[in-house]
């Protein structure tokens, strides 16, 4: 399973690290995505960690201030987001190669 937390209540130019903790599967040969969902919205791809060769991939809405990584002795994947926006709010989800789903976790971002 997968389990999101770090979401929370930000000002706009804040930054918060989000949290995806994997367990019950080998989640480092899966490529582990961030989701968000805004209310309203679609749901929008955010981040990619690919599980072969680490490689990244960042939405245009976050590229430059977001940084995904991994911390493989804790089974967790974190999504760093920096510069804040009002449109960050949304219900972020982890994801692994649509197998599992996390439950999601909000984050509001006030301006």
């Amino acid at each position: 399973q997968l389990v999101e937390s770090g979401g929370g209540l930000a000002q706009a130019g804040g930054s918060l690290r989000l949290s995806c903790q994997a367990s019950g599967f080998p989640w480092d040969e899966y490529n582990i995505v961030w989701y968000r969902q805004a209310p309203g919205k679609e749901r929008e791809g955010v981040s990619c960690l690919n599980g072969d060769d680490g490689s990244t991939y960042y939405a245009d809405s976050v590229k430059g201030r977001s940084t995904i990584s991994r911390d493989n002795a804790k089974n967790t994947v974190y999504l760093r987001m920096n510069s804040l926006k009002s449109e960050d709010t949304a219900v972020y989800y982890c994801n692994a190669d649509d197998v599992y789903w996390g439950q999601g976790t909000l984050v509001t971002v006030s301006s």
